[in-house]
C-alpha cells in the first residue's frame, strides 16, 4: 500500500436505520423544526375555533333531521262566523249603465272677494243611469279607488252643455240641484276627457240623455198639475158639502 492511499479520507459508514444527514442540517433551512410541531398537532388534535364550530355545525344539523314531536291539534270555534256575505247598496240596482267614460271633474267655485277658479272635483268613471220603471237618466260620477260621489243629477231641459274655451275636449255645464253631498246645490261644473273624439261622443248622450228627460219631465209636470188642480177642487167642495 501506497503512502498516498493511506492519507486519503475514509467516507463515513451509514448505520442502519440513521440518515445520512443530520437534523442540524435540516434546521438550517427550518425543515426539521417543523416536521417536529407538525407531528406534535397530530398526535394531540386539533382543538382550534374552527374545528369546534364544525362539529357544533354537525352535531345540529344531526338535531335537524330527528324528526320533531308531533303537536296536539288544538281547534278553537271562532266566536264570530263571516259565513255570510254583506250586500253593498249603491242605490244603482233600479238602474241601467247607458253611457260610460272615464273623466277629469271640475268644479267652479268663489271666494269671499268674488275670485273663481276651477277647483278638482275628482277622476273616474262618469256614467249615465236611466231607471228601470220612469225611465228618467241622471248622470253619476264616483272617485277612483273610494268611490265617493263627485256628482249625481238629472240631465234636465233647462241644462246647456257649452264647450270650455281652453281646451277642445272639455265641457261644463250648470246644475241647478246636484246631490253628491247631500243636499241640493246649484253648482256649475267642467268634465275634461282624453281626446276631441271622446269629448264628442260624451256631449251626443249628454245630449240624447236631455231629450229623453225632457219628455218625461214634461209628463210628470201634467201630472203633477193635474194632481193640484185635483186637490184644489177637493178644498172648493169641502165648504159647500159641510153647509
Amino acid at each position: 500500500m501506497t503512502s498516498t492511499e493511506n492519507t486519503e479520507p475514509k467516507p463515513a459508514e451509514a448505520t442502519e436505520g440513521k440518515p445520512l444527514t443530520s437534523s442540524s442540517v435540516f434546521s438550517m433551512f427550518g425543515g426539521g423544526a417543523k416536521k417536529e410541531k407538525k407531528d406534535e398537532d397530530e398526535g394531540r388534535g386539533d382543538v382550534s375555533g374552527s374545528a369546534k364550530a364544525q362539529r357544533d355545525a354537525a352535531a345540529a344539523a344531526k338535531g335537524d333531521d330527528e324528526e320533531a314531536p308531533e303537536s296536539e291539534d288544538v281547534h278553537f270555534e271562532p266566536i264570530v262566523k263571516l259565513t255570510e256575505k254583506i250586500k253593498t247598496v249603491t242605490h244603482e240596482e233600479s238602474e241601467e249603465e247607458t253611457f260610460n267614460m272615464r273623466c277629469k271633474m271640475f268644479k267652479f267655485t268663489q271666494d269671499a272677494e268674488g275670485k273663481g277658479e276651477w277647483k278638482e272635483r275628482g277622476t273616474g268613471p262618469l256614467r249615465l243611469l236611466k231607471h228601470k220603471e220612469n225611465g228618467k237618466i241622471r248622470l253619476v260620477m264616483r272617485r277612483d279607488k273610494t268611490l265617493k260621489v263627485c256628482a249625481n243629477h238629472y240631465i234636465t231641459p233647462d241644462m246647456t252643455i257649452a264647450p270650455m274655451s281652453t281646451s277642445d275636449r272639455a265641457w261644463l255645464w250648470n246644475v241647478g240641484a246636484d246631490v253628491s253631498e247631500g243636499e241640493p246645490e246649484a253648482i256649475t261644473v267642467s268634465v275634461r276627457v282624453s281626446n276631441a273624439e271622446n269629448a264628442q261622443l260624451f256631449k251626443e248622450a249628454w245630449l240624447k240623455a236631455q231629450k229623453e228627460n225632457e219628455a218625461l219631465f214634461a209628463l210628470a209636470k201634467e201630472e203633477e198639475d193635474k194632481a193640484e188642480e185635483s186637490k184644489a177642487e177637493e178644498k172648493k167642495e169641502e165648504p159647500a158639502a159641510s153647509s
